[in-house]
């Protein structure tokens, strides 16, 4: 029936929970490495989605298909067919640039310098040790969480100064400058009690509690 949402179930969970540990996309065209690593990933308690090619992902990616919440970044090979892991990597610069990390058992230092120059978080000589692996995938998923909660934080400040009301963000402003509450008081002719109350209200609204604080989240909102 159109319109139908599909029952959450036990798998759905299960998938939530290992992808807040993180999401791995792995694109390589040896089926044999993609099912060693699969393993690896699995017994380390991350969520991981595998492709034999980068168009198959990038088909995948631009489907309507929710994805669950938590930090994500990309392990591909450089040599493949059709498309290789450098021309994949300026189509995910442009699009939602995850953490990249670049793997190849047969290029060389050109491909290696060229991915590292153009955004590449690491790049792995096969055959590498797992600990290595494992090493760069949390500092590529590490490098995720802090680039999500970046955006968060613009996202939350935005909408916590929307809520300020005209004569509080006058407030803050002054005080911002540098501006004593007798002095905003004198400059907006209201009481003295009159700009505490406000002051106190855009504090609890921005949910800061020094001025430092303050010239933050507003930055922080206005670059939103």
């Amino acid at each position: 029936m159109k319109g139908t949402k599909r029952p959450i179930t036990v798998s759905d969970y299960k998938i939530a929970e290992r992808c807040l540990r993180g999401r791995i996309v792995l694109i390589d065209d040896d089926a044999e490495i993609v099912s060693a690593m699969l393993v690896l990933f699995e017994m380390e308690g991350y969520y991981c989605e595998s492709y034999l090619s980068a168009q198959d992902f990038l088909q995948s990616d631009a489907s309507p298909t929710s994805k669950y919440p938590g930090p994500w970044c990309v392990l591909s090979d450089v040599k493949m067919p059709d498309m290789d892991g450098l021309a994949l990597q300026k189509l995910l610069i442009e699009r939602e640039n995850p953490p990249l990390i670049l793997m190849s058992g047969a290029s060389g230092a050109y491909e290696a310098v060229a991915g590292l120059r153009t955004g590449a978080l690491d790049f792995l000589i096969k055959p590498f040790d797992t600990d290595v692996l494992l090493a760069a995938v949390e500092s590529a998923l590490w490098k995720s969480s802090e680039s999500q909660a970046f955006v968060l934080s613009h996202s939350n400040a935005k909408e916590r100064f929307s809520s300020l009301t005209s004569r509080e963000i006058e407030v803050i402003n002054l005080l911002m400058r540098g501006k004593l509450n007798r002095e905003i008081a004198e400059e907006l002719e209201i009481a003295l009690r009159t700009v505490k109350l406000h002051r106190q209200h855009a504090f609890e609204k921005l949910g800061v509690l020094k001025i430092v604080d303050l010239v933050k989240v507003v930055e922080l909102a206005k670059q939103a």
